[in-house]
């Protein structure tokens, strides 16, 4: 489904407030490795600490943050990697805005940050993220059993990659 009006842009330390709220979705918790009742101003916190290799971005529907995404670069003799995080709000769900924040991110990596590997894990039910990475060109390099707690139980993840083609 296609969203004209959504807008892909650099997160900024006073979009603190919004991305604190869709971070704390239930729907956004369950798909991250993020604890229940965060407080916001740890969102603030983490925004302040990101340094010129890493790079975050937000998607915004009609002035709201309906998505946020991001690449953390790795340093030394990984610094041609980076870890991919990206969550989308609840209620936004399946409107191509995680696809457009995975492709705005995979052009910098491979366009203008020089990185070659893009690295992720993803919660092994997660079939509609899962499917979208394969789509972008991720493969699956393994499963990580008992990877962490959600909702009381051991979960399982995919460890994926993306190699610059």
């Amino acid at each position: 489904m296609s969203t004209p009006s959504l807008r892909i842009r650099a997160a900024s330390v006073s979009d603190w407030e919004a991305i604190a709220a869709l971070r704390n979705l239930p729907g956004v918790r369950a798909g991250t490795l993020r604890l229940p009742f965060a407080r916001p101003e740890q969102t603030r916190k983490w925004l302040e600490n990101f340094t010129e290799t890493d790079t975050l971005i937000v998607a915004e529907l009609e002035g709201i943050i309906v998505g946020v995404a991001g690449l953390h670069r790795h340093r030394g003799r990984r610094q041609h990697a980076a870890d991919l995080g990206m969550s989308v709000h609840d209620d936004y769900r399946r409107r191509g805005i995680g696809k457009a924040l995975l492709e705005a991110l995979i052009e910098a990596a491979d366009r203008w940050l020089g990185i070659s590997r893009i690295e992720l894990t993803v919660f092994t039910d997660n079939e509609a993220a899962i499917a979208l990475y394969r789509q972008a060109g991720f493969v699956t390099e393994g499963t990580l059993k008992s990877y962490a707690m959600r909702d009381g139980v051991l979960a399982d993840v995919l460890a994926m990659a993306r190699l610059r083609p």
